[in-house]
């Protein structure tokens, strides 16, 4: 690709249909965990602009120091595993909020090292990408891709990719404050450690596209801990599964926010709007599609 071009890439949200924690830890010290994620169209977007050097700038400003941001640190970590200058100003606007559960620094990652590996004409499979993606965070080799996917490992060794089941209308509803950091869900459930559920009905329910099972199949045993810390999450995922033209309801991740799959787009729009009107919750109605990071010349 043309080392002049400026390059806008999209870093969509994901939820977690299905997500079990093992209390078994490997050599590293992370939880084994099994997780069904899919992404959303709800999205951040990355701009490049070739530069002198590298620069991270978030819009609106997240409040963390560039060195610590995950684009910062996936840049950084593509440049040293090929030895390449990263010079490059890149600007994240926003749309995904902090603290969600819905991936948003990771898919962030993710669509950084999509960026370079356009500008450098990298395929996104070759292994020292995996090992980058990897390195930066458990769910960011899932975002490189998009297709519906089983991840294991520590969550971050993908195992199996899905045909979508369809553009299923999801509706995502979080407290306007407060949030829940994985350490912290982690560590809470470590001290009340919960069944899992049934995978492998889930794992049939995705080969098969049969939406019906996917959406009984909708499980996370974190959500107990995230409810804990914060308890407003319970609240929300109450209220949604209480709600017509919601087919199943769940936390996304370690929260804090809750994920209602719907009956239609237009259910996922109203109970948005419900949220934000009735109880001053963020929500956003959005569907569930295939695509990872997008990659177009502006």
């Amino acid at each position: 690709m043309d080392r002049a071009a400026r390059l806008q890439v999209t870093a969509p949200a994901k939820v977690n249909l299905y997500l079990g924690i093992h209390t078994v830890k490997d050599a590293r010290g992370y939880h084994r965990v099994d997780t069904v994620m899919t992404a959303l169209d709800l999205a951040d977007t990355l701009t490049f602009t070739p530069s002198g050097a590298l620069g991270v700038m978030t819009v609106p400003d997240a409040g963390i120091p560039m060195e610590r941001h995950s684009v910062y640190r996936a840049a950084l970590a593509m440049g040293e595993a090929f030895g390449r200058a990263v010079d490059f100003a890149i600007t994240v606007e926003k749309n995904i909020p902090l603290q969600s559960g819905l991936g948003g620094p990771s898919g962030d990652a993710a669509a950084a090292i999509a960026g370079i590996c356009a500008y450098w004409d990298v395929e996104r499979t070759d292994p020292r990408v995996v090992d980058v993606a990897r390195g930066i965070g458990a769910d960011v080799p899932f975002f490189l891709y998009g297709p519906p996917a089983y991840l294991a490992g520590a969550g971050d060794e993908l195992v199996e990719v899905f045909e979508p089941a369809g553009e299923l209308p999801v509706v995502l509803v979080k407290p306007r404050s407060g949030g829940v950091s994985t350490v912290e869900a982690y560590r809470t459930f470590d001290a009340t450690p919960q069944q899992l559920g049934d995978l492998p009905r889930m794992l049939d329910a995705m080969r098969s596209r049969d939406r019906d099972a996917i959406v009984a199949g909708v499980f996370n045993n974190l959500a107990p801990a995230a409810i804990e810390i914060l308890p407003v999450i319970g609240e929300i995922r109450s209220w949604l599964r209480g709600l017509p033209g919601v087919r199943a309801a769940e936390v996304s991740g370690s929260g804090a926010t809750v994920f209602a799959i719907c009956e239609t787009r237009e259910d996922a729009e109203r109970i948005a709007c419900q949220a934000r009107d009735r109880h001053d919750w963020w929500s956003c109605a959005t569907k569930m599609e295939k695509s990872g990071p997008k990659v177009t010349v502006c």
